[in-house]
């Protein structure tokens, strides 16, 4: 699995949102985004455009790939 830094939970908490109501904006579970932010789980395409789009910030401002 690719290395990545995750600013996941930085954005969130600056949208003012739980795990929990992130993930179901974007139909996941809350375990789901909590591995995320903790960069243990490599997001699909479709799951990193759905919260880039929720949350108004590039994949590439969340998901920093080395």
């Amino acid at each position: 699995m690719a290395e990545f830094t995750c600013y996941l939970k930085m954005y969130r908490q600056k949208m003012g949102l739980t795990q929990g109501q992130l993930a179901e904006k974007v139909g996941v579970r809350r375990e789901t985004i909590m591995r995320l932010e903790k960069a243990q789980y490599n997001p699909s395409l479709k799951l990193a455009v759905d919260i880039s789009r929720v949350l108004g910030v590039s994949i590439e401002e969340i998901f920093v790939f080395e």
